[in-house]
């Protein structure tokens, strides 16, 4: 089976304390999940999130860190990547009134290459991670794409976030194709319309994306890692809806 893990933001209730994250992360481990990316936790000591998931068989594939750690706190945050054994890292989002402009692309380019040769001395890689807001388009084309283009020879990585492409307005399989190999992990994330037709996140395979070409980009681009998220579950329990999505991944094909 793929390297399917969970995008902890979805546990984010069960993340602030030892006390919680460790039935949580036993519960994921009996669904299925042996990989997660943390994300959203409380003021847990980075040692014990370590011993805690080595002692439930849960890698840490990756992080997101918030950008203000990366631009000013980032010897602390490589020396926490090595106690998790983890070797990525995203930022989860820029401050869009700061970076959502051509100037703004310039000045995430060169602080971000210098966050990303920073890490990858010490084996660590580097990635954006989007949401909607970076498909608004300037100078002929959308932000994101400005981004695809740039962020290879600066180092960066882009994560992509199904869910969030589709919102934007585009082909997550087409963009899955277009980033290609510059794409350490991939989010996987439904998307569907609810009874007042609003956008809704959704487990895998209860909205509308179309997951055969999805998977069939990221497979043809030896995605290294897929985490499943899901932003909001309106009320359902979310340990119930990552098995949904894990069993639909696991029927799907993806072993």
């Amino acid at each position: 089976m793929i390297d399917l893990g969970v995008q902890m933001f979805t546990l984010r209730r069960y993340t602030q304390t030892e006390a919680e994250l460790v039935p949580a992360l036993a519960q994921l481990h009996e669904i299925g999940y042996r990989s997660i990316q943390v994300s959203a936790f409380g003021d847990i000591p980075v040692q014990r999130t370590a011993q805690h998931c080595q002692d439930l068989a849960i890698n840490v594939r990756a992080t997101h860190t918030p950008w203000p750690r990366l631009l000013t706190d980032l010897a602390k945050v490589i020396e926490e990547h090595h106690v998790l054994g983890c070797q990525h890292t995203a930022v989860g989002m820029i401050p869009p009134a700061d970076y959502l402009s051509l100037a703004g692309l310039e000045q995430f380019l060169t602080e971000g290459e210098q966050v990303a040769k920073a890490l990858a001395a010490e084996g660590i890689s580097f990635s954006y991670h989007h949401h909607h807001h970076e498909f608004q388009w300037f100078d002929g084309l959308p932000w994101l794409e400005h981004l695809r283009l740039a962020a290879p020879a600066r180092g960066i990585g882009i994560e992509l976030d199904t869910h969030w492409v589709a919102a934007g307005g585009a082909d997550p399989a087409e963009w899955v194709s277009r980033v290609g190999d510059n794409m350490p992990l991939l989010h996987l994330k439904d998307f569907r319309l609810n009874d007042q037709n609003r956008r809704c996140f959704a487990a895998l395979g209860q909205g509308n994306l179309n997951w055969h070409a999805i998977l069939g980009a990221a497979a043809a681009h030896n995605v290294p890692h897929y985490f499943v998220e899901q932003d909001d579950c309106y009320g359902e329990d979310e340990f119930h809806c990552l098995k949904q999505s894990y069993d639909f991944i696991k029927n799907f094909g993806g072993s």
